[in-house]
């Protein structure tokens, strides 16, 4: 496949910058922000560049393989499209628009729970190919329904451990986000000054949340869709209710969110297949530690034992390359793939992978790395 994309934004920060001119104000702190001062959300990517890595050059090189093996499929490069919520609100149509690109990649794609799409429909786009990650319900039935219904499409089911409450995030508050945004005048007039974005999102529709639209009762107004939600989703996990999901998942088993050896002991015993070493792309405790940290204390403890992965923080091929030499076997991205959208609309999810792969490929050979799992050989430690 040909790697061609658009010159003029090179780089995630190109995409950053064109999406904020894009997309209304309130949409994009949803998108950009993290909750309280916003201090782990900078250190995510900060300690992630302070890796360092050491090339080797007077050594034979045949070249660099992105291909990645991860749960029996192999993948044309070793990162993937992380879950986010309310795709459609920062970008109409953006959940299809990603899945697409991930499937002519063949990346993985994950759908969150309160996306904006269905599981059938990305399904549908991938061939099957995608991933789910749930939002646990607190009532059991409910969490069956959601299941089967992605035990029927998805090859891997992601659990999402770290919403015990939701965070408290400064710039949310200030605008009233909801589904759709509390029409304030502060926000009305940020619609206004978004023309490109308010007539995609009218020939698209209403972002809503597609996923729960079978179980959520009709005629409900935004307030009433708001503690809807709330009710439904119960985010806080314990063994037992990971025990019975592990019962009823036949396919491969990940827990997202973990930064503690004790909780992933706990994944090991419970016979996880995975975990995402993840602090919410900085979103939940901003008094907690950056996940490269937490991934190095990991990795140097449980490496072999349990597939280890990674996102929040990476914006960059180099900061892939530097996730994968301390330790991570697979890498995913939330916020640079909504800019890419955001940016470009329906070329955004092609052209984030391809400035993602060429970035990487040059980094690989650069160091005169063969394989993906070579990374760790060119750490500086």
């Amino acid at each position: 496949m040909k790697l061609e994309y658009n010159p003029r934004y090179p780089s995630i920060e190109d995409l950053r910058a064109r999406a904020k001119k894009r997309i209304p104000g309130f949409a994009f702190d949803y998108l950009d922000g993290g909750c309280n001062e916003e201090i782990n959300l900078h250190k995510n990517t900060s300690e992630i560049r302070e890796v360092e890595l050491l090339p080797e050059y007077l050594k034979n090189h045949p070249g660099s393989d992105m291909k990645t093996e991860l749960f029996g499929h192999v993948y044309d490069a070793p990162f993937g499209i992380a879950p986010v919520g309310l795709q459609g609100l920062i970008w109409p149509n953006s959940p299809e628009i990603l899945a697409r690109a991930a499937f002519k990649h063949n990346i993985p794609f994950v759908l969150s729970t309160v996306s904006t799409s269905t599981i059938e429909r990305i399904s549908e786009l991938t061939e099957g190919q995608a991933w789910f990650q749930l939002y646990h319900p607190a009532e059991n039935s409910l969490r069956d329904q959601i299941i089967q219904r992605a035990a029927n499409h998805c090859p891997v089911l992601v659990i999402l451990s770290d919403v015990p409450t939701f965070g408290y995030r400064n710039k949310e508050i200030k605008n009233g986000l909801a589904m759709p945004p509390r029409m304030t005048l502060h926000n009305i007039l940020q619609i206004m000054s978004r023309p490109g974005w308010a007539i995609k999102t009218l020939v698209h529709g209403q972002p809503s949340f597609k996923l729960m639209k079978p179980y959520m009762p009709s005629g409900m107004n935004m307030h009433h869709l708001g503690l809807f939600m709330n009710k439904t989703f119960n985010g806080r996990l314990n063994e037992d209710k990971i025990s019975a999901i592990r019962n009823m998942w036949k396919g491969k088993l990940v827990l997202k969110g973990i930064v503690n050896d004790v909780d992933v002991e706990k994944c090991i015993r419970l016979g996880m297949d995975g975990i995402i070493v993840s602090n919410h792309g900085g979103r939940q405790l901003d008094a907690g530690e950056s996940t490269i940290h937490s991934l190095n204390r990991i990795v140097s403890q449980y490496k072999g034992k349990i597939k280890i992965m990674m996102d929040s923080g990476m914006r960059s091929g180099p900061d892939i390359a530097r996730t994968l030499a301390s330790g991570a076997e697979f890498a995913f991205l939330g916020r640079s793939f909504m800019y890419g959208a955001a940016a470009l609309g329906n070329e955004g999810g092609n052209h984030t992978i391809v400035i993602l792969k060429r970035q990487l490929q040059q980094v690989m050979d650069q160091l005169c790395c063969a394989n993906v799992t070579d990374f760790p050989e060119f750490l500086v430690k």
